[in-house]
């Protein structure tokens, strides 16, 4: 009997030690509800940081820090005008718009954690054709530089495409003007704006009401000659890499988007697609405004986590390691893109919104 009892006792003890081992791996797999769910923090963005917020990486790389990061997206100019009350982080494209955003929501801290150039996408025979012309010049066998002094020359006197000498490769009798954004919610044709009004007010940033007057007979056609401008940069971008030069043979774009199409072998970026860089130029720095804790920890993994600097890079941002940029882009057989001397600064956030306010009252009429 006693016997008997013992191995009862026994096969009891061993059931309840093998019970214990099953529910700690369960517990430990997510499977038995001991692993904690992560963290839901919302932000608003702009839309040219969708495809890497949609990233399953990138959600991974947040998932394994305790954060589920769920994104809307808005023009970057359009952000700093919304009722950011219920997000965790606003991260719109450029310092003005944040800066505006901090201000406004008292707010002290601010990240960078990467960057892009303005850049504007073409066709090879089309950039050849502004080369001949003494409106562009290449740099290299893969980029070209597009004065902008020439370029505002030819808008000025409302140039077509015909107008130009040995123009065989783009006939066509339409303005000769550079496809943006609508310029009154998104930061890319804020910032095309910023260049053209520079090089307005002889090569000198736009510090008031005063110079802005007197620049806007010359860079409000830019932009009120272009009939219905899309929203956000990746409707113009869309129809460049659909459409062609048919409907779109120059298009102010960020760098980061070319680029990141170039690096996945993206068909739609054919050899005859180029790239052209404003001469001046301006650098788009994504600029993540936090709001609460949660919001904080998001902009610091995008600053400081190696995994998600790597992913920046694979969607085509430069970031602080010009060296990884360059690595990645030979890996996958992109030529580097030029390293740019003739930087300015955009106009305070004021300024460059009361320009845009008096192009937009000519847009009403």
């Amino acid at each position: 009997m006693r016997r008997a009892l013992s191995l009862v006792l026994a096969l009891a003890l061993c059931v309840g030690v093998a019970w214990a081992i099953v529910s700690s791996i369960r517990g430990h797999a997510g499977g038995g509800g001991g692993a904690a769910e992560p963290t839901l923090v919302r932000g608003v963005s702009g839309s040219e940081k969708e495809p890497f917020f949609r990233d399953p990486e990138v959600q991974a790389v947040f998932a394994r820090n305790g954060l589920k990061v769920q994104v809307d997206y808005a023009g970057s100019r359009e952000i700093a005008s919304l009722d950011l009350s219920t997000y965790g982080f606003a991260f719109p494209a450029g310092v003005a718009a944040a800066d505006k955003i901090r201000r406004e929501r008292k707010v002290t801290k601010r990240y960078e954690p990467f960057f892009t150039p303005m850049a504007v996408g073409t066709f090879k025979p089309i950039a050849d054709v502004l080369v001949r012309n003494k409106v562009a010049r290449p740099l290299g066998n893969s980029y070209y530089q597009l004065d902008m002094h020439a370029y505002l020359g030819l808008v000025a006197r409302n140039a077509r495409w015909t107008d130009l000498e040995g123009n065989g490769a783009y006939p066509a009798r339409k303005a000769l003007l550079i496809t943006s954004t609508d310029v009154r919610t998104s930061n890319s044709a804020a910032q095309y704006l910023a260049i053209a009004s520079n090089v307005a007010n002889g090569d000198n940033v736009v510090q008031s009401r005063a110079q802005a007057d007197k620049v806007l007979p010359r860079v409000a056609p830019l932009f009120l000659r272009q009939g219905y401008t899309e929203t956000t940069s990746e409707g113009p971008f869309e129809d460049y890499l659909a459409i062609g030069a048919g409907k779109t043979p120059m298009v102010m774009i960020y760098e980061a988007q070319f680029l990141a199409r170039a690096a996945a072998k993206d068909p739609a970026i054919t050899p005859d697609r180029v790239l052209m860089y404003p001469d001046p130029t301006v650098l788009t720095k994504h600029t993540l405004v936090p709001f609460t804790p949660d919001g904080d920890r998001v902009g610091q993994l995008l600053t400081n986590d190696p995994d998600l600097k790597r992913l920046a890079v694979k969607y085509g941002f430069r970031t602080a390691d010009a060296a990884a940029v360059k690595r990645y882009l030979e890996e996958r057989k992109v030529a580097e893109p030029p390293t740019l001397v003739n930087v300015v600064d955009p106009p305070a956030y004021e300024v460059l919104e009361y320009l845009i306010t008096r192009i937009q009252q000519q847009i009403q009429g």
